[in-house]
Parts: C-alpha cells; sequence; structure tokens
C-alpha cells in the first residue's frame, strides 16, 4: 500500500469514543474490517471482530457494565495476582483501575508497529495500590491488530521500586465458542496441571486433546507457546501463541457454578470458554529496575489448516 499504509496505520485506524459508562475506549480496526474495542477500565480488551463482523469474545449477557466491578468477558488483565493465590482481590487490582494513553511509551521492536493499528496504555501504581500492594512499578500495555486481523498484547511491567518484587498474571482470555460440548483444545496434553477443583492438587494429563463434559478450572504448567482451540461445529480454530507465558489456565463454570455467578448467565457456559496464557506457578520477580515481558497473539483460521499451521511448531511468537 506503499505511503497509505503508514497513514492507516495510526490515524485512520484509531478512535477514541465512549462506552457505557461514559469510559473513554479505544476502537481499532484494520483494511479489510477487523476491530478491537479496547476500555480504559482495567485496559480490557472487550470486543474482537473479524473482517465479517462477528464477534470472537464472550460477554456475558447479565455483565455488570459500571466500575469498579470488573467486566464478565473479553479479556481482563490480571495483575498482580492470578485468582485467589494471595492475598490481594481477585485476580488483582490492575482490571478495576483506570488506565490512560501512553503517548510516548519506550520503543518495542519495529515489528511490533509496523502495519498494524495500535495503541498503548500505562498503568502506574498509586497510593492506593500501595496500601494493599506496596511496590512501586510501571505497567505498559500494546494492544495491535494485525492487518489479517490478528489480535496482539505485549505487556511491560518495570519495577521502578528500592526493592525487588513477585507477581503472577494472565490474560483471563473468554473465547465465544459454538458448543463448549464439542470444543478440544490441542497442545496441552502430557502436561501436568494443578486442579483448582482439588484443592490445587497436581495431576498429569492423560487425554490426547481436552475435551469438556463437565465444570473445568486447571492451570497447565511448562506449556508449549503455541495452543489450538478447535471450534467443530464452526469448523474453525482460535490459535493461541504466546511468549513469556509459561502457565495455560483453563476455565468453564459448567451448569451449577453458572448458576450461582450473578453476572453470568444460567446456560452461558455453552457458548464460552477461557483459556489464558499466564505466569501463575512460579511468579515473575523483578529487582529493582527490571522489566519483564509478557505477549500473546490470537488468531482464527479455518479448522483444516489447523494441524497444518500448528505442524505442532511450538516455538511461539
Amino acid at each position: 500500500m506503499g505511503h497509505s499504509a503508514a497513514v492507516w496505520d495510526y490515524r485512520v485506524a484509531t478512535e477514541i469514543t465512549k462506552d457505557w459508562n461514559g469510559i473513554d475506549q479505544i476502537v481499532l480496526r484494520t483494511p479489510r474490517g477487523a476491530s478491537a474495542r479496547v476500555s480504559l477500565h482495567g485496559a480490557q480488551i472487550t470486543s474482537w471482530r473479524n473482517e465479517h463482523g462477528e464477534e470472537l469474545l464472550f460477554t456475558s449477557s447479565k455483565a455488570i457494565f459500571k466500575a469498579p466491578k470488573a467486566i464478565r468477558g473479553g479479556i481482563p488483565i490480571c495483575f498482580p495476582q492470578f485468582g485467589n493465590c494471595g492475598s490481594l482481590e481477585l485476580h488483582g487490582f490492575a482490571r478495576n483501575r483506570m488506565w490512560t494513553i501512553d503517548d510516548n511509551p519506550p520503543p518495542l521492536p519495529a515489528n511490533d508497529s509496523s502495519g498494524k493499528s495500535f495503541i498503548d496504555l500505562v498503568l502506574k501504581s498509586s497510593e492506593e495500590d500501595m496500601k494493599c500492594w506496596p511496590h512501586s512499578f510501571e505497567f505498559r500495555l500494546r494492544v495491535s491488530l494485525t492487518t489479517d486481523g490478528d489480535l496482539a498484547l505485549i505487556s511491560r511491567v518495570r519495577n521502578i521500586n528500592g526493592k525487588p518484587f513477585s507477581f503472577s498474571f494472565a490474560y483471563h482470555t473468554y473465547l465465544m465458542v459454538s458448543d463448549i460440548s464439542e470444543i478440544r483444545i490441542e497442545g496441552l496434553e502430557t502436561l501436568d496441571y494443578l486442579d483448582n477443583l482439588f484443592q490445587k492438587e497436581r495431576f498429569t494429563e492423560q487425554g490426547d486433546a481436552i475435551t469438556f463434559e463437565s465444570e473445568m478450572d486447571r492451570v497447565y504448567l511448562s506449556s508449549p507457546n503455541i495452543i489450538a482451540v478447535l471450534d467443530h461445529e464452526r469448523k474453525r480454530t482460535f490459535v493461541i501463541r504466546k511468549e513469556g507465558l509459561p502457565d495455560v489456565a483453563v476455565w468453564n463454570p459448567w451448569e451449577k457454578k453458572s448458576k450461582s455467578m450473578v453476572d453470568f448467565g444460567d446456560e452461558e457456559y455453552k457458548q464460552m470458554l477461557c483459556v489464558d496464557g499466564a505466569v501463575i506457578e512460579k511468579p515473575v520477580n523483578l529487582k529493582p529496575g527490571e522489566e519483564w515481558t509478557g505477549r500473546l497473539q490470537l488468531s482464527v483460521v479455518p479448522s483444516s489448516f489447523c494441524s497444518d499451521c500448528l505442524g505442532l511448531d511450538r516455538s511461539g511468537l
């Protein structure tokens, strides 16, 4: 596209609108019509659509769109704690804070910018955060859409404290699926996992793929950098590529748990699945001045293409 590609890259492809609470949200678009929406509340991805306008992320019809409640769906950022594995609120505080647009972020490699529509956001520790988690940090997030409509997330956490700190992290990704009983995950077979339904007891995956017939709440450990989520009915596959995220959390609440959640429809478990690139079992430890980077890229391909594209080459990004 020559010169026009550079113009499309940012000025045309990015707009700021208001969400349901009057909070700014950023809309990213590609030339072919794919889009993503990012709220400044929590830096949460609230929508990701392909070039046909089909929504690829699940959001509950019962979701509570009122700060400070986290939105049930999309991709919330879990930091500095995943789940209840520490003393902080569930999944940490980053998803319930107001982020700001970062107009002058530290540079990223050229291939993280060229040909992409993107936005940079930043969260810095506040006095309120320091009361419950006494560490000074800067968290920078770049959200981008490739020309093919892939959704890419790059998180950078820097310790600007005078002492080391550690944290856990996840991109809590709610995928929209046709029917959970028709879904299989490939890439996690033979791995050890922690089962949250059994007090985080450690087991080894025995199946040749992960399938679903009841509630699941697991953290798969030391996982490969490419995972595939196959949707048999829609004949499409989510391909999850990651870097710096050794663990994968897999969650579906199933019927009984669904009925106990006020911000989740009784039957909605059939249309969603969380597959999270994460750092959970061995938290990240940062010395003063050090920075951690965690990358996630989501793409959708026809299922017939999947085994070829995976290959299963597990090198990731």
